[in-house]
C-alpha cells in the first residue's frame, strides 16, 4: 500500500506540473486573440492566482502570500479583469482534450463513453448590472432577492470531470443551449439525463452525430406497454423486448422546438426508432417507484434492462458532483460583482474541480478503486496542506453505501431574524423615521 501511494504522489505531482503550464496559458491567449505587455501579474501569474485563491478560499488581499510574488489586492484585480474570458474557456477545453486522452482505457461502458448532462444555479452579489443580466428567482420580491444565474453542466461519467459548463440567465430552460454540449461528444458515446433532456428533439440531434442516450422520459410523454399494435414498414409495433421493455416509433410533430429554427427542424427525420423500458424501485425509503427511460441503445441482449436501470441510477453522480463544486468549491455563492467576473469565476472553479479530479483519477488507478469514491475534500486538503504529506497520511476513500437514504431537511436552525421582504432602503428610512437610527 506505501509504495503504491508513494508512486501515485509522484504521478500527483508529474500531472499537476502539467496540468497548468506558463506555455499552455500564453497559448490559450494566442488562440483567443488576446495581447499582454510583459508585467509582474502576467496571464500565467493571473491564472495561477486565481486558482489559488479558489482552493484555499481567501480573499483577494491574501493571494500574493500564495503565490509568493509581491503584488497588491488592486493590482491582481484589475489582472483579471484584463484577462479574458475566452482563455479560461479555452484552457478547460485544452486540458479536458488532455484528461480524457489518459483515462480513455478505463472510462468504458460497454465499450462507451458515457457523460452526465444536468442543470444547476448559482447565486451572486446583488448589483444592478449582474440582475440586469442574469434576473432572479420570481418568488424573491425586487430589491429582496439576489441574482441567480442557470448553468448547465456536462461530467465524464468515470471521473467526474467537467466537460462543460455554460452559464446562462435564470429563466433559461436546460434544453435551451444544450445543443452546445453536443461537439464534445464523439460517436459511440452515451449521454445520460434526467426528464429535462428525453425530447424528440435532443434525440434526434444526438443521433445525427451518432451519440446514444438514456433518458427519462418526459412527463408529458404517455408511454403504454399495453398499447395496440399496428403494422409499419412490415413491422409490428411495438416490438416486445421483454417485461416492460419494447421498441417503438416516436414521431416528430409538426410544432418545431423554441430552441431552434423552422429549417433546421424540417430537417430533422420525420421518426425514430427507440426503446422505451419501465422499471421498479423497491428500496424503501425511495420517492420515486417506477421509472421510465427511453433510449437509443436498441439492443436489449448486449444492453439488458438491468444494465440500463444501472446506468441511469448513476446519473445521480451528476448531482453529487455539482454538490462538490458548489458546498466544496464554493460555487454556490460566487464573489465577482461583473458579468465577465461571475463568468471568470465560473470558468476558474471549473478548472480547478477538474484538477481535483485529475489528482484522485491518478489515486484511485494505484488503489485500484473509482475515481467518484475518492474524497474530493481530502483532495482539497492534500493541495493545501502539501502534497510530500500524503505518504504518511490515510487517502480518504467513500464507502461504497448503495441504498443509502437520508431525509432532505436541515437541523441546524437558522438565526432569528425576520426575512426582508422590502428593499435595504426602504427598511432603513423606516428606522431612521421612528428614531431607531438616532444614537
Amino acid at each position: 500500500m506505501a509504495h503504491s501511494i508513494t508512486a501515485a504522489v509522484q504521478q500527483i505531482k508529474d500531472e499537476l506540473h502539467e496540468h497548468l503550464t506558463p506555455a499552455d496559458i500564453y497559448a490559450a491567449c494566442q488562440a483567443a486573440g488576446h495581447q499582454w505587455r510583459e508585467r509582474v501579474l502576467d496571464p500565467a501569474l493571473t491564472v495561477h492566482a486565481l486558482l489559488l485563491q479558489l482552493l484555499h478560499g481567501t480573499a483577494m488581499a491574501g493571494v500574493s502570500r500564495l503565490t509568493g510574488v509581491v503584488f497588491s489586492a488592486s493590482a491582481y484585480c484589475q489582472a483579471l479583469q484584463r484577462l479574458p474570458v475566452a482563455v479560461l474557456r479555452r484552457l478547460l477545453h485544452d486540458r479536458v482534450q488532455r484528461q480524457r486522452q489518459k483515462t480513455t482505457v478505463h472510462a468504458m461502458w460497454h465499450s462507451h463513453r458515457v457523460f452526465f448532462v444536468d442543470g444547476s444555479s448559482c447565486s451572486m452579489a446583488d448589483k444592478p448590472k449582474l440582475q440586469r443580466h442574469f434576473g432572479q428567482p420570481t418568488e424573491q420580491k425586487a430589491g429582496c432577492g439576489f441574482p441567480t444565474a442557470h448553468l448547465l453542466a456536462m461530467f465524464d461519467a468515470y471521473s467526474g470531470m467537467l466537460v462543460e459548463v455554460l452559464m446562462s440567465t435564470w429563466r433559461m430552460h436546460d434544453m435551451t443551449r444544450v445543443h452546445e454540449l453536443h461537439p464534445h461528444l464523439q460517436a459511440g458515446d452515451v449521454l445520460v439525463g434526467d426528464r429535462a433532456f428525453g425530447t424528440y428533439t435532443h434525440l434526434a440531434l444526438l443521433l445525427r452525430r451518432g451519440v446514444h442516450a438514456v433518458f427519462r422520459v418526459h412527463q408529458c410523454r404517455k408511454v403504454s406497454f399495453r398499447q395496440q399494435q399496428h403494422d409499419w414498414g412490415g413491422v409490428t409495433w411495438p416490438v416486445k423486448l421483454g417485461h416492460q421493455d419494447q421498441l417503438t416509433i416516436w414521431r416528430k410533430t409538426g410544432v418545431a422546438a423554441r430552441t431552434m429554427s423552422r429549417a433546421a427542424y424540417d430537417a430533422l427525420p420525420e421518426m425514430l426508432v427507440v426503446r422505451e423500458l419501465r422499471y421498479r424501485i423497491r428500496r424503501r425509503g425511495y420517492r420515486t417507484r417506477t421509472v421510465t427511460l427511453v433510449t437509443t441503445l436498441l439492443d436489449a441482449e448486449r444492453y439488458p434492462q438491468a444494465e440500463l436501470a444501472d446506468l441511469y441510477y448513476r446519473r445521480w453522480q451528476a448531482e453529487v458532483n455539482l454538490r462538490d463544486l458548489k458546498d466544496t468549491l464554493g460555487l454556490r455563492v460566487l464573489r465577482a460583482q461583473t458579468v465577465a467576473g461571475v463568468e471568470r469565476e465560473v470558468l476558474a472553479l471549473a478548472l480547478l474541480y477538474n484538477l481535483l479530479c485529475a489528482v484522485r483519477t491518478v489515486i484511485a488507478v494505484h488503489l485500484e478503486t473509482e475515481p467518484v469514491r475518492v474524497s474530493v475534500i481530502d483532495v482539497v486538503r492534500l493541495l493545501c496542506f502539501g502534497l510530500d504529506r500524503v505518504v504518511d497520511a490515510t487517502i480518504v476513500i467513500n464507502p461504497d453505501r448503495p441504498g443509502r437514504v437520508q431525509p432532505r431537511v436541515v437541523k441546524r436552525r437558522p438565526l432569528g431574524y425576520s426575512r426582508m421582504t422590502r428593499p435595504r432602503e426602504a427598511l432603513k428610512r423606516e428606522l431612521l423615521e421612528n428614531g431607531w437610527g438616532v444614537t
